[in-house]
């Protein structure tokens, strides 16, 4: 070990040297001038220079100024909060007010809309709003909206469901309801009742006659009042009766009427006998189905007509209104077989229905005028023109009332109401349907007077379906370019409207199934 000691004198103290590699020299001198360069060089980066402190200032601000910026209390508060308050060391206030750090001029400028646009004409009040600030504009569309809708429903109102909610006893509930009405709606909305517009649904269905079609030409389909019966009658002599179920619809029963085409048949309101008229002669049949009986009427009393081919039955079944030449209607009672009474209009008859409750009767002439008569007194009510009418072709009324249908040489049909028909000299129509370019022979509407079936004898499936009260009709019926159809003579509904037939000149009673009616 002493071999590696240096040589020291005695009394001489081992000089210090830094730590490194212990075979290198050290110069000590060298050492101690760069110690005290360092020394001198910190101390020069210590102290600032003038201009250096000028240009802080300026960025920053002073030292006092710095401080108040960001919040920092004064010595006093300093010495507070070394005494122990580390709520108010840890406190910092932020500004209150910040400034924009860019302005637009065009900001503060309110922008003015030129009300005068066709696309804006609409939503002004008055012609003085030439022009109108964009917020008024926005707010007067808003009012609009919410008048169209009827107000802001109350499930949208957040301030209502809120005050709702505050003073219901039970908040919970409430609040799992609103949830889920805002997350679905599939469980509160309900079937609607009402048939929809645009496309109705239906299935075609055996013909109501499949098992016995006729020979001729069929002139009369219609359902029985309360059975579940369709009757046919045609130029082949034959009345049949089917029963309907839409899937064979078997045959009850027919009867064959010797040298007597006929012209129409039709059902008593109590659906026990049926009433059928020929085409030549004045004699009629009554059917008695309940006593299986054919019963020929040869003559009424008081009934001057070489022949009678069209009549209606009254809905209390009290009278037949038999159609004359010459625009005479007659009234004959169904017990005695003998006109009670005879009204009179202008030109040949072409269309005539009773009222619901049996009180009126409606007729129109060929000359496209409509007359009402009381029916106790035989007293014209009123009269009008049938609108645009040139020549008049066909006339319905609706069970409940609301309506009157007029069709016309032209094709076009004419829907009123009835209440303005009894009531003004000139009423105008609700619709005019325009749907067939040949002439309308054919009216009926349905039991909830939601449709309106027109049909023109003269055109292969020239028949349409009428939504009301929309006044438009089904875009899918009749099939598109599937002749089904053909020429339709007579139209019919089932008594709640679950079945549609038309009778044709192919001796078919067509059968459809209307899907949105449940019962038959």
């Amino acid at each position: 070990m002493d071999s590696f000691a240096p040589d020291v004198k005695k009394g001489q103290k081992m000089p210090k040297r830094p730590l490194g590699n212990d075979s290198e020299p050290v110069d000590f001198k060298q050492e101690e001038k760069k110690r005290k360069k360092h020394t001198k060089l910190i101390k020069a980066l210590g102290e600032q220079d003038e201009s250096v402190k000028l240009l802080e200032d300026l960025v920053f601000g002073t030292e006092n100024e710095l401080v108040e910026r960001l919040g920092v209390g004064s010595e006093e508060d300093s010495s507070d909060q070394a005494s122990g308050d580390s709520e108010d060391e840890s406190r910092v206030q932020c500004p209150t007010e910040r400034k924009a750090v860019w302005e637009d001029e065009e900001d503060g400028v309110i922008e003015e809309i030129d009300m005068t646009h066709r696309f804006r004409e609409d939503h002004k009040r008055s012609d003085a709003e030439s022009r109108m600030s964009s917020q008024k504009l926005q707010n007067r569309l808003k009012e609009q909206f919410q008048k169209a809708m009827g107000g802001t429903p109350s499930w949208a109102d957040k301030s209502l469901r809120k005050s709702r909610k505050k003073h219901n006893d039970e908040e919970d509930d409430d609040d799992d309801e609103d949830t889920d009405l805002l997350k679905k709606t599939a469980n509160y909305v309900g079937t609607s009742t009402s048939l929809p517009k645009g496309i109705i649904k239906l299935k075609k269905c055996l013909h109501g006659n499949n098992e016995k079609p006729g020979e001729d030409r069929l002139t009369t389909v219609q359902f029985h009042p309360s059975a579940q019966v369709v009757m046919t009658a045609g130029l082949d002599h034959s009345i049949s009766l089917f029963q309907v179920d839409g899937k064979t619809n078997p045959k009850i029963q027919s009867i064959h009427l010797e040298k007597f085409p006929v012209n129409k048949a039709c059902f008593t309101a109590n659906g026990e006998q049926v009433v059928a008229t020929g085409i030549k002669n004045k004699l009629f049949y009554i059917y008695d189905m309940m006593g299986g009986k054919v019963i020929p009427v040869p003559t009424v009393h008081g009934l001057n007509e070489q022949r009678v081919k069209e009549f209606e039955v009254s809905p209390d079944n009290e009278f037949l209104l038999l159609t004359g030449s010459s625009g005479f209607l007659h009234l004959v009672t169904m017990k005695t077989k003998e006109v009670v009474r005879s009204m009179k209009l202008n030109g040949s008859v072409c269309g005539t229905a009773f009222t619901a409750d049996g009180s009126k009767v409606f007729a129109s002439s060929e000359e496209g005028e409509v007359y009402i008569w009381d029916v106790r007194s035989s007293k014209c009510l009123n009269r009008f023109v049938d609108d645009g009418c040139v020549r008049g072709t066909s006339l319905a009324v609706s069970r409940e009332g609301l309506y009157v249908a007029c069709g016309s040489q032209s094709g076009v049909v004419n829907i009123y109401s009835q209440k303005a028909c009894l009531q003004e000299s000139a009423p105008k129509p609700l619709k005019a349907v325009m749907n067939l370019l040949t002439p309308a022979t054919s009216l009926r509407f349905n039991s909830t007077s939601e449709i309106l079936a027109i049909a023109s004898r003269a055109a292969d499936e020239a028949n349409r379906l009428v939504h009301i009260p929309s006044f438009t009709v089904f875009s899918n019926f009749p099939m598109f370019r599937r002749k089904t159809i053909y020429r339709a003579h007579c139209l019919d509904f089932s008594p709640n409207s679950g079945f549609y037939s038309v009778a044709n000149n192919k001796g078919h009673a067509v059968l459809f199934r209307l899907l949105h009616y449940k019962d038959f």
